[in-house]
C-alpha cells in the first residue's frame, strides 16, 4: 500500500470522478479507497483479516450467517417516477418513501464512521447502454468482488448514475424502520440509490445492478436476460436461459466457442451484450475433468471463492464439501476464461435455448420450440427443486421462476416477454428445449442426463446438425422432439420409453402439465390466444 499517497481528506487510490460521497450523505471521518486495483485490495484484504488465500492465489471468503440471496429483505420505494412501471406484488415488494429516506439518513451517518471502498464502475458491454455504477462498500473484499463482477474503465472520467451503498455491519431495526429483518436490500428509483445491509453476501451486489438495468434497459427497447452467450467462428451468437442448477454457466463454457457472458445480457437492435465483466459461478462439486476453464479459475490469483472450506494447514480448497452450504461460489474476470468474447457483445443469436431440471423426469431431453411455445416457457421459467437442497424439501418441488429471473424482474413480466417474441420474429431465432434433469424416473429412482449427451444435444443445435432431423410432437407437452441426435442413443430422446412403467410415466407427465397450467393462469389475460394454445395438455 506504500504505493498509495493519503491526501488531506485521508482519500487513497484514484478518483477518476468530481462527484464525492457527500452527493448520498457520506461524509467520511476516516479513509476512502477510490479504485483500488486487484493486487492493492489483495494487501488491504490480508491487513484487515477479511479473508485467506489459497495455495493458488484464490481469495476464501466466509459470507457469515448469510450464504444465499435474503430475497424476502428485498424491497422497493414506492414512489411517482416508477411506481406505474413496477409490477408490485410477492417478488417487487413496496417499501414506503419516509422509512427509507429516515433509513438512509442513519445508515449514512454510520458509513461516514467507518473506512470505505469506492469502485466506481460500469454494468453494459455496449457502450451505448453502458450505466455508470458507483458501488460503495465497509468491505475490502467485496471492493475487489464489484472490481472483478462489473466492467472497468480507468482511463475514462466516471459519473455515477446508480450507487450501492453495501454495509453489512449496519444492522435495521424492523420495529423503527419496517423492514422484515435486520436485513436489507432496498432500492429507490427516483433517487438511484441501492441499500444493503446486515448481510455480506456479495451477490445481493451483482444481483441489484442487474435489477437496475432490468428496470431501465426495457424502457429503452433492450431486452434485458438472465441468461449466458456465447459465439461460433460464424459469428452464430446462441443464449442459455436457464435458473440456478441447470447449466447455464457450465454449457455455455465451451471450448469450442467464445463466451460473451455467463448470466446477464441485453439484446438491443444491433445485437447482444453483456452486462459483467467477471462471471459468478457454482463451486460446489466442480471438477477438473468435467468443466476445466471453470475448474482453472478455482486456483487464480483474483478469484474470491465463498464459503469454500479448505485446509487450514495447506490452504488447498475441497470444492466437494457443502457442509458450509451447497451455495460455494467463485467470483473470477472475464480474462480468466480463455475463449472469451473481449468486446463483450457479438450479433442476433440464431439459437435460443432454455434450459430446465425437471426432476419428475418427464419432460423430453431437447426439442424444438415454435415461438409461440417459446413465449410460453419463457413466462413459465419452469426448472424443479430436489430433496436435499433446501430445508423441508423432501420429494421434487415444481419451481416457475417467470423471464427465467423473476426475483430481479422489475417490469410487468409481459414487457419482457413481448419484446423477446418480437425478437424472435424479427431475427428468426430458433428456440429449443433442453432438460438437465432426470431420466428413466423421478430423481430418486431415475438418473440425471448425463453431460456428455446434453453437451452432444446442444453441439447438434448450434451446428445446425438438429434443425435438420424429424421431429415428432410430444402428446402431453406439444414441443416437438428429434427422433435422432448424433452422439445421443435414440431411446435417451423419448422420456417415456426410458421410464420402467409407462404408466408411471403418463400420471407423472399429467401432474407437471396441471402445475404448468395452474403457474400460467396468472399470465393469460396478457398473451395472445396462440401462446395459451402452447399449454401442455393435462388430462
Amino acid at each position: 500500500m506504500a504505493a498509495i499517497k493519503q491526501s488531506v481528506a485521508r482519500e487513497h487510490g484514484r478518483k477518476r470522478t468530481d462527484v464525492g460521497l457527500d452527493q448520498i450523505g457520506i461524509r467520511p471521518e476516516s479513509n476512502v479507497y477510490w479504485n483500488l486495483t486487484t493486487p492493492e485490495l489483495y494487501e488491504t484484504i490480508a491487513r484487515r483479516g477479511e479473508g485467506q488465500f489459497s495455495a493458488h492465489g484464490a481469495l476464501l471468503v466466509d459470507t457469515g450467517e448469510h450464504t444465499g440471496r435474503a430475497a424476502k429483505d428485498k424491497a422497493i420505494v414506492r414512489e411517482p417516477s416508477s411506481e406505474d412501471k413496477v409490477f408490485w406484488g410477492e417478488v417487487n415488494k413496496e417499501f414506503p418513501q419516509e422509512k427509507f429516506d429516515r433509513l438512509r439518513e442513519r445508515m449514512m451517518q454510520y458509513a461516514s464512521t467507518r473506512e470505505l471502498f469506492v469502485q466506481d464502475t460500469y454494468a453494459g458491454a455496449d457502450p451505448r447502454y453502458r450505466l455508470p455504477v458507483r458501488i460503495v462498500t465497509e468491505l475490502a473484499w467485496h471492493s475487489l468482488f464489484a472490481r472483478t463482477m462489473f466492467i472497468n474503465d480507468d482511463a475514462a472520467r466516471h459519473t455515477p448514475e446508480f450507487t450501492v451503498v453495501n454495509i453489512p455491519s449496519f444492522k435495521a431495526d424492523p420495529a423503527t424502520d419496517g423492514t422484515r429483518s435486520e436485513t436489507f436490500i432496498l432500492m429507490d428509483f427516483r433517487q438511484r440509490l441501492v441499500l444493503i445491509g446486515g448481510t455480506s453476501y456479495a451477490g445481493e451486489t451483482k444481483k441489484s445492478v442487474f435489477t437496475i438495468l432490468n428496470y431501465l434497459l426495457p424502457q429503452r427497447g433492450v431486452m434485458s436476460m438472465h441468461c449466458s452467450a456465447n459465439v461460433g467462428e460464424a459469428g452464430d451468437v446462441a443464449v442459455f436461459f436457464g435458473l440456478s442448477g441447470t447449466g447455464k454457466t457450465t454449457l455455455s463454457a465451451d471450448p469450442e466457442r467464445r463466451l460473451i457472458g455467463d448470466d446477464e445480457h441485453g439484446w438491443s437492435d444491433d445485437g447482444v451484450f453483456n452486462f459483467e465483466g467477471g462471471c459468478y459461478a457454482k463451486v460446489i462439486k466442480l471438477s477438473a475433468e468435467a468443466e476445466p476453464d471453470i475448474y482453472r479459475t478455482t486456483r487464480m490469483f483474483g478469484t474470491v471463492m465463498e464459503n469454500v472450506t479448505f485446509d487450514p494447514a495447506t490452504r488447498t480448497p475441497d470444492l466437494d464439501d457443502a457442509s458450509r452450504t451447497e451455495n460455494t461460489r467463485a467470483a473470477y474476470p472475464l480474462t480468466s476464461i480463455p475463449n472469451i468474447v473481449p468486446e463483450g457483445y457479438g450479433g442476433h443469436p440464431s439459437n435460443i435455448i432454455m434450459l430446465t431440471a425437471d426432476a419428475f423426469g418427464v419432460l423430453p431431453p431437447v426439442a424444438r420450440l415454435t415461438p409461440e411455445q417459446a413465449m410460453y416457457h419463457f413466462l413459465s421459467g419452469y426448472t424443479a427443486k430436489v430433496a436435499g437442497t433446501e430445508r423441508g424439501v423432501t420429494e421434487p418441488q415444481a419451481t416457475f421462476s417467470t423471464c427465467f429471473g423473476a426475483p430481479f424482474m422489475v417490469l410487468h413480466p409481459g414487457v419482457y416477454a413481448d419484446l423477446l417474441g418480437r425478437k424472435i420474429q424479427e431475427h428468426e431465432a430458433a428456440c429449443w428445449l433442453v432438460n438437465t434433469g432426470w431420466s428413466g424416473g423421478p430423481y430418486g429412482e431415475g438418473q440425471r442426463m448425463k453431460i456428455k449427451y446434453t453437451r452432444a444435444m446442444i453441439r447438434a443445435i448450434l451446428t445446425g446438425t438438429l434443425a435438420k432431423v424429424e421431429r415428432r410432437p410430444d402428446p402431453v407437452f406439444g414441443v416437438h422432439v428429434p427422433v435422432s441426435c448424433p452422439d445421443v442413443p435414440s431411446e435417451v430422446l423419448s422420456p417415456r420409453g426410458t421410464w420402467k412403467e409407462a404408466g408411471a410415466y403418463d400420471l407423472k407427465a399429467q401432474e407437471l402439465a396441471r402445475r404448468f397450467n395452474e403457474n400460467f393462469r396468472k399470465y393469460e389475460a396478457g398473451v395472445s390466444a396462440d401462446v395459451r394454445a402452447a399449454a401442455p395438455k393435462a388430462g
